[in-house]
């Protein structure tokens, strides 16, 4: 966990990426969900605010909970003025004034049963299904445009396209942005678990440029998931098999960097590091998944960490059953980077070439720094390092994180 900045303008930042998704969804069920861009604009003006009182009056003992009572009371504020134009609910104002001035309105139990509403509520039909993810994303999980862009292989310039009409259809159909109920909650559970997978994704190996793992991300991931756990309507195979993913991968959390923050490959991690609890949580919710008829994208994916999981060594690793899994999985979901992690698969079970051609094949379709990498690895298996040099280098100019710049380069001097 990153220690919590010290300065007024780097706590701040710190506190809106960590709190703004929750303040907004905690706002947004007090004013209404109509009211969802008021929220974001009232947190934002709390963030503004902080940054111009911290600096002269001091950090309070609890920024987190300065800036919760701030944003209340300019919610209240907005309600008493909405009570002078037309009626509102009455019983709203009366239970929130009520609260005593230092007793916090947003307890552990309220950002839950806000966060998930606030998920339920922005994955609604009206909206296209990537729409309804990449508002999560934004507004819940607060994700900048470009990270939501490398979590979708787009460009910035779509994501922002795509939250601005987004909002736009919200905003002209202010109704439908509510919280469904019953067995409505099933129907938008597959955009709620896509959401918590990105976000975990984000966590797992972060574009932020010197953080290369998040772990506050992927424990929001982790606590979402595990919540939807807890409802008969959500508590469904692909949800357990997510969990089990999410489990399964923050185990090796310890031993993915070294104590100089280097990135540490999987050939190369002390096992010995991995959380032997969190494995087991991984095997517990794999087999929950297993009650049904179901085989999602994330049950293939928590086969395969599982496999790694249980193998004692790299080189013991069951790449055939790994390789049938990712065959499997690209039946349920083609994506190109599916198709890039089996030709990894491919090449550890010794049919280099075949991973090779399964690369190239790629080109048109993706253009990122694991592309390039993956491809000058096999390169370089292959025996020609000038073209695994040429992959390298193209890699290095398509990643902002410097660990994975530092990564890179120790594969160039090795060739």
């Amino acid at each position: 966990m990153q220690p919590i900045p010290s300065e007024p303008k780097q706590l701040v930042a710190h506190l809106f990426r960590h709190e703004a998704g929750r303040m907004v969804s905690v706002l947004t069920c007090m004013l209404g969900f109509d009211q969802l861009e008021l929220a974001e604009d009232i947190v934002q003006d709390t963030m503004i605010t902080a940054l111009k009182s911290w600096p002269f009056n001091g950090i309070p003992d609890n920024p987190a909970a300065w800036l919760y009572r701030v944003a209340r009371n300019r919610a209240l504020d907005h309600v008493r003025r909405e009570a002078t134009r037309r009626k509102i609910d009455v019983d709203l104002i009366y239970e929130t004034e009520a609260m005593r001035m230092d007793e916090p309105i947003f307890h552990e139990d309220a950002f839950t049963d806000s966060q998930l509403r606030m998920l339920f509520a922005c994955c609604h039909p009206s909206v296209s299904f990537d729409a309804q993810v990449t508002l999560c994303l934004k507004i819940l999980g607060g994700l900048s445009v470009r990270e939501i862009a490398n979590a979708f292989l787009t460009t910035e310039e779509t994501i922002t396209k795509r939250l601005y009409r987004a909002k736009e259809k919200l905003r002209s159909e202010a109704s439908v942005l509510a919280v469904p109920t019953g067995p409505q909650l099933a129907n938008r559970l597959d955009a709620v678990l896509q959401s918590i997978y990105l976000l975990f994704n984000e966590g797992y190996t972060s574009s932020h440029p010197d953080q290369i793992i998040r772990r506050d991300l992927c424990a929001e991931a982790i606590r979402l998931c595990l919540l939807l756990t807890d409802y008969p309507h959500t508590a469904q195979p692909q949800t357990h098999a997510l969990l089990a993913l999410c489990c399964l991968q923050a185990a090796r959390f310890d031993a993915r960097l070294d104590h100089e923050g280097a990135i540490v490959l999987l050939p190369d991690q002390n096992r010995m590091q991995w959380d032997q609890g969190l494995i087991r949580q991984g095997r517990h919710y794999l087999g929950l998944s297993a009650q049904g008829a179901v085989l999602s994208s994330y049950h293939l994916e928590a086969g395969i960490a599982l496999l790694h999981s249980l193998s004692p060594s790299f080189e013991q690793t069951n790449w055939p059953a790994i390789l049938g899994y990712y065959d499997l999985l690209y039946g349920v979901k083609p994506s190109p980077l599916v198709a890039l992690n089996r030709a990894v698969a491919l090449a550890q079970v010794g049919q280099l070439d075949e991973a090779l051609v399964a690369v190239l094949q790629l080109d048109t379709q993706l253009n990122n720094q694991y592309y390039h990498a993956i491809l000058g690895d096999l390169y370089k298996q292959k025996g020609q390092p000038e073209l695994a040099r040429q992959q390298y280098n193209r890699a290095i100019t398509l990643t902002n994180s410097r660990a994975e710049q530092a990564l890179l380069r120790v594969k160039l001097d090795t060739l």
